[in-house]
C-alpha cells in the first residue's frame, strides 16, 4: 500500500492479496483503492477509507463469482 497512513490492509481478509493505494482529497477525504480488482471506497480516515474498501471488495467479489451455486434452481 501506498501511503504515509498507518493502515495495514492485510488485516481484512478480503484485502489479503490486494494492491491498495490510497490518496486524499484536497478536502480530506480518503480514497482507498484496489489496484487488481479497481474497486475504490472512500472514508473520512485512512481506517474508514480502508474498512470500507475491505467491504466493497468483498460484495465485488460475491457479485462476479462465476460460480452459481443452488442459486439458478
Amino acid at each position: 500500500m501506498s501511503s504515509d497512513a498507518d493502515v495495514d490492509p492485510s488485516e481484512y481478509e478480503a484485502l489479503e492479496d490486494a494492491d491498495v493505494t490510497m490518496r486524499e482529497t484536497e478536502h480530506g477525504l480518503h480514497i482507498a483503492d484496489d489496484e487488481v480488482t479497481g474497486v475504490s471506497s472512500q472514508g473520512q480516515t485512512p481506517e474508514d477509507a480502508v474498512r470500507n474498501l475491505a467491504e466493497a471488495v468483498r460484495s465485488y467479489r460475491e457479485a462476479t463469482d462465476d460460480d452459481p451455486g443452488d442459486d439458478w434452481l
